[in-house]
């Protein structure tokens, strides 16, 4: 039976406790997250970091303290952003992967307005530099697409040698100053993907459910987390990050397809184990 990959996203650089209130924020908690999400079926933790007053950081220190506690619990494969913070210099995005050198890392494969209030910076000479460091260290990019623009730079970059052919996609539907969450949109950007690409797709906010169950209808992987939706249904907050794993795994199931476990990810995508 076909698998399928759970990633969950735990935190993000901007949801707050206000929001809600089972965002976790410190590496305690995060840690403690990740494991019931494990528990829950995720075989992928993509992490962010945030400082003692809640932002989003680079922080080599709390990715490490993170990390650290996670392997005390569980075998999740770990994927650590690279953009945790918008005012974050080219080194200490790349710092936290030299030290740690996780399975996975994010890889944005591209410039965008951001939320129609900032830019998103990843400048030609980072993604080469950014690339280049990932191959070396053996961690695989996990290719962040937020329009149809990215794949064909990320297609570049594997022409180029920077990155490794066919690359992991990660299809990021509805941010502000990206494309928006349509099935139909998801459609389009998974006919862009190399043909023998593994990829995996989101949906932010409140089309989080569609493009889930398109995404699981197309043969992709899934990601699901408070980073990316806050709410479980219209009206009424997601309990846990746990429970939006408990559901893509039943949602997994129903399509007649397994789960996969952290060993099975880092199988079907070519991963080291830590």
């Amino acid at each position: 039976m076909a698998k399928t990959i759970v990633t969950v996203a735990t935190t993000g650089a901007w949801p707050t406790k206000e929001n809600n209130p089972a965002i976790p924020l410190t590496p305690k908690e995060i840690a403690e997250d990740v494991y019931e999400c494990w528990q829950a079926g995720a075989a992928i933790a993509h992490l962010h970091m945030r400082d003692a007053e809640g932002k989003g950081t680079m922080s080599a220190d709390l990715f490490a303290e993170t990390v650290g506690l996670i392997r005390e619990k569980c075998d999740i494969a770990l994927n650590l952003t690279t953009s945790g913070d918008l005012n974050a210099t080219d080194d200490t995005r790349i710092e936290h992967l030299v030290r740690l050198r996780p399975e996975l890392a994010s890889y944005d494969a591209g410039t965008m307005n951001w939320m129609h209030q900032t830019i998103f910076l990843n400048h030609p000479a980072f993604l080469e530099r950014l690339g280049r460091t990932m191959t070396e260290l053996d961690i695989l990019p996990e290719i962040e697409i937020f329009d149809g623009g990215m794949i064909y730079n990320a297609l570049h970059y594997i022409k180029q040698g920077v990155l490794k052919a066919p690359g992991y996609y990660q299809l990021v539907l509805g941010a502000a100053g990206g494309m928006a969450a349509t099935v139909e949109n998801l459609v389009f950007l998974k006919s862009l993907l190399p043909a023998e690409a593994n990829w995996s797709a989101l949906g932010i906010g409140a089309r989080h459910l569609p493009i889930l169950f398109a995404t699981i209808a197309l043969g992709g992987n899934v990601r699901v987390g408070l980073e990316d939706n806050v709410y479980y249904a219209k009206g009424r907050l997601a309990k846990s990050n746990a429970e939006m794993v408990e559901r893509a795994v039943r949602l997994v199931h129903e399509a007649d397809r397994e789960h996969a476990s952290p060993d099975d990810a880092r199988e079907i995508l070519g991963l080291r184990h830590p």
